[in-house]
């Protein structure tokens, strides 16, 4: 399981710096296109962590009933 914490957390890394990143630039120069992949990167991060968030408590309750 560890494994597979590293693997969310550097996706979740990726995905919610390159949306904060965007919208720096989105900021900085206000071209719409930034903000567009801001909130697509957003909604990429969103589902990451829900997907972590949703594997570790399933696993724990199929850990649970197998070990019951």
């Amino acid at each position: 399981m560890t494994v597979f914490r590293w693997i969310m957390a550097v996706l979740l890394g990726l995905t919610a710096g390159g949306a904060v990143l965007c919208f720096a630039l989105f900021m900085a120069f206000d071209i719409n296109v930034w903000i567009e992949r801001a909130r697509s990167l957003r909604r990429g991060a969103y589902l990451v962590t829900l997907f972590w968030f949703n594997v570790e408590v399933w696993g724990r309750v199929v850990y649970t009933l197998i070990h019951w």
